[in-house]
């Protein structure tokens, strides 16, 4: 089983230190067995303050970090990264625990430890926007990009503020364990299954629009009709507004143009298919509304680097 150690630094934020055990701990195959073990850890015993007036107490010490598969830094405002861009003594003797190419994640200002460990340099990492220019100014020879959900660096990864580490980690389940068990965990923690790690940390709209400009119900009706044509007129048509304003009002809610928000939804329906059915890649493309197998194989390999066949077989193993 892939153990996940969360690192739980003083004074954590309450929310970001919650989202790693609830989502991983729901990951199940499909008899229902954990594919997860999650463990909090902290540096020290006894309960670690959150900064929004209460403590967490964690299950374990430094030395879970020893046998983690993947460990997990939620966002902080641990003193000796987030002012001064360097790890106390005990922190970095801590963090010299972890193995050799075990996952490291960080959610929100999580990164700020990971970048004061030497762990971003040279690479391409996010945190939350708020602090972006705090991070550039620490560690310059990090790649910061605060406008995307998360970063997907191999090895290292990183999310933007607060929910974006839903994002992030409903992201390593389907990459670890298929689009099935992460839209499953996504359902129970009543949250979207898919916000690309490219959509910007926020939209233009900072007050939604009453429900009947919405295009919520449109976007509800498209996934029932993937295999149809699905081009910006005819959901405008839907959703009764011209397709200008339902071009804008459709950005301004989702972060994506309609076009591409169908073409994801297309190709996450298409890794549902191949996780779940034996069908022939051309009925998997054409029940996706992707057409063709060519242009299946094209979405895929450019997505998640795999043809159809490689990921059927990753996936359920034959």
């Amino acid at each position: 089983m892939h153990r996940v150690a969360v690192l739980l630094l003083p004074p954590v934020v309450g929310f970001d230190a919650a989202i790693p055990p609830l989502l991983f701990s729901n990951a199940t195959d499909a008899d229902g067995n954990a594919l997860y073990e999650v463990v909090t850890c902290a540096l020290t015993p006894g309960p670690v303050a959150a900064t929004t007036g209460f403590a967490v107490l964690p299950a374990a010490g430094p030395e879970a970090l020893e046998t983690a598969d993947t460990v997990v830094i939620p966002g902080t405002r641990y003193p000796p990264a987030r002012i001064d861009g360097v790890l106390a003594p005990e922190a970095s003797e801590v963090l010299a625990r972890i193995r050799r190419g075990t996952r490291l994640v960080s959610i929100c200002t999580g990164a700020f430890v990971l970048a004061a460990a030497g762990l971003l340099d040279g690479r391409r990492a996010t945190t939350h926007w708020k602090f972006a220019d705090d991070m550039r100014r620490l560690h310059p020879q990090v790649l910061v990009d605060e406008n995307v959900l998360f970063v997907d660096d191999g090895g290292v990864l990183t999310s933007a503020g607060l929910a974006a580490g839903i994002d992030l980690c409903l992201h390593i389940i389907r990459s670890d364990h298929g689009a099935q068990v992460a839209n499953a965990v996504a359902r129970y923690c009543v949250v979207p299954p898919w916000r690309e790690g490219g959509q910007a940390q926020f939209i233009d709209r900072q007050v939604p629009a009453p429900d009947h400009f919405s295009t919520a119900a449109t976007r509800e009706w498209a996934l029932e009709h993937l295999d149809e044509e699905l081009t910006v007129h005819r959901l405008a048509r839907h959703a009764n507004m011209s397709a200008r304003t339902f071009s804008r009002r459709f950005h301004e809610e989702t972060g994506q143009s309609p076009g591409a928000w169908v073409r994801s939804r297309r190709v996450d329906r298409a890794r549902e298919l191949l996780e779940s059915r034996d069908l022939p890649v051309d009925q998997v493309a054409r029940l996706s509304g992707l057409g063709s197998g060519g242009n299946l194989r094209h979405h895929l390999r450019r997505g998640v680097g795999m043809s159809p066949s490689s990921y059927r077989k990753s996936y359920q193993g034959i």
